[in-house]
């Protein structure tokens, strides 16, 4: 894999899986929290099972989104994979940007 793809650039070495995927949870629900704030949108529960259309983003909110996370975190799991499967649930979602923080690839074929 060469530098950069399919992993987050950000991702501390240092840290343990779980405090990863704990931190990259983390910042996915601040991101989303602060993109309903700034555009003055109330938000569902933000749980696993929450479906991306009904979550109160539309597409360029999702978008958006995308880049400031790219930014936050390094890294573009959707530009980085070479077949991409889109999540479906918030819960897909995170695990795809966890995925990418660990440097794993992507399988699409693999439930979530």
């Amino acid at each position: 894999m060469a530098p950069g793809i399919g992993r987050c650039a950000s991702a501390p070495l240092r840290r343990t899986p779980k405090e990863e995927t704990v931190s990259v949870k983390a910042t996915v629900i601040s991101q989303i929290r602060q993109l309903a704030e700034d555009n003055k949108k109330g938000l569902p529960p933000l749980t696993d099972d929450l479906v991306l259309v009904d979550s109160g983003l539309d597409s360029l909110a999702l978008a958006i989104l995308v880049a400031r996370l790219e930014e936050t975190l390094g890294c573009d799991p959707f530009t980085d994979a070479d077949d991409v499967a889109y999540p479906v649930t918030l819960g897909d979602f995170i695990r795809f940007y966890e995925h990418a923080a660990h440097g794993s690839d992507i399988d699409s074929s693999q439930p979530s």
